[in-house]
């Protein structure tokens, strides 16, 4: 079995020109190149070769997360090595399976259970997300790193800038911030453009930090947040923005999220539904729903813009951000690592070891995912308008770089 696990190994270092050295539970070693190695591998448990060979890229990476392999030097370079040689493009046959299982017991198809989903993720609260989310309003979703952006905060601010723009959001416009956070596009569109938003968020702990915000910036009247799945839909508004909310939305049940974004709009209303999407129609990875997202389905471009149309939903226009994500998920990791110290005294009993590795492989693998040449996963943002547009919206892109 050792065997088979070195063959592995050997294939995805032929594959690669990352320099990376695996030692094997026998004592013996491997390095695909000459050189210093970015990462090493040490697999300290023989059963580890039976993980790989019956959950591929999963076994490796729960045997890490176990502590049945260490990885020293750089963790990106050891995914940037296995995407390189497509170690995670096909799932097997057993973690197919328990994909599969996953979907039956975390569908995001009741409301009850879309909400424990949820608060799952986003439960641990302000002080955890705030170690490492920017400092401007710990917006957790892709940034905007223009062409002269230095810091995430910057790309932060300007992201929030973009998609407003997008929508032409202007003082005195009602609109709807579908999966709200801790409401830094709220504030944004406030304080900048004079809007008035209503926060939709799911989780508990959000809304009530949200609203302790509210209190302490005295924007009591100017904006709200609701506690309510997003398709309890509350009224009508002159805009919609939906920030990272379509990749939550789940396996079965992106039509009747979709239709929910429309409900959000007045006729005539624009809309901007920015989301993780998959060129093609393919599995979600399982290891994120189980550890990190449970109940998250991504969906292919295709098959968002097919529900936009059957909703209603005019495209006006799509943008791919794909590399934006890299260097954002860069920036999170870098951080995350950095006060990982601070982040373990805040509960030392939730936030352990075994956490520590789930999350650094979360981040730093979706950088290398994002900025992959093999990548099938890329983050759009697409303006919609519910009806046909009219002739008050520019005819060019140009407006949103003046």
């Amino acid at each position: 079995m050792n065997t088979n696990l070195k063959k592995k190994m050997a294939a995805i270092g032929a594959a690669t020109q990352v320099c990376f050295r695996v030692v094997f539970a026998d004592g013996s070693s491997y390095q695909n190149r000459e050189g210093a190695p970015d990462a090493t591998f040490i697999i300290r448990r023989r059963r580890v070769a039976w993980q790989v060979l019956l959950f591929g890229h999963v076994g490796l990476m729960e045997a890490y997360f176990n502590g049945d392999v260490d990885v020293e030097g750089s963790l990106a370079m050891a995914f940037r090595a296995a995407m390189d040689a497509g170690f995670d493009d096909r799932p097997t046959f057993l973690v197919s399976v328990r994909n599969w299982w996953h979907e039956l017991l975390h569908s995001n198809a009741s409301v009850r259970q879309a909400k424990s989903n949820a608060r799952f993720h986003y439960g641990p609260g302000q002080d955890f997300y705030r170690e490492w989310l920017d400092e401007v309003g710990m917006a957790y979703t892709c940034s905007w790193f223009t062409d002269d952006t230095k810091t995430l905060e910057e790309a932060q601010v300007a992201k929030m800038d973009h998609v407003c723009r997008k929508v032409l959001l202007k003082a005195g416009d009602t609109f709807a911030d579908i999966g709200s956070g801790w409401g830094n596009l709220l504030f944004h569109a406030w304080e900048k453009y004079g809007a008035h938003g209503t926060g939709i968020n799911a989780t508990s702990e959000q809304v009530r930090e949200t609203r302790e915000e509210i209190k302490r910036r005295g924007l009591e009247g100017k904006v709200e947040v609701l506690e309510r799945d997003l398709r309890d839909v509350p009224g009508q508004f002159d805009k919609m923005l939906s920030i990272g909310i379509l990749e939550h939305a789940g396996r079965d049940q992106l039509g009747e999220v979709i239709k929910a974004h429309a409900d959000y709009l007045k006729p005539g209303g624009l809309g901007v539904i920015h989301f993780i999407g998959h060129v093609g129609v393919r599995e979600t990875e399982f290891w994120i729903r189980k550890y990190i997202f449970p109940g998250g389905w991504i969906p292919s471009l295709a098959e968002a813009i097919d529900w936009c149309e059957r909703c209603g939903l005019e495209i006006v226009d799509i943008e791919n951000l794909r590399r934006n994500y890299a260097l954002t998920l860069d920036d999170w990791a870098q951080r995350f690592d950095r006060n990982w110290e601070k982040v373990h005294k805040l509960d030392p009993k939730r936030f352990d070891e075994k956490f520590r590795r789930v999350w650094r492989c979360y981040l730093w693998s979706c950088a290398e995912m994002f900025r992959s040449p093999n990548g099938k996963t890329h983050l759009f943002q697409i303006v919609v308008s519910k009806g046909n547009i009219g002739d008050n919206y520019p005819m060019s892109r140009a407006f949103l770089y003046r």
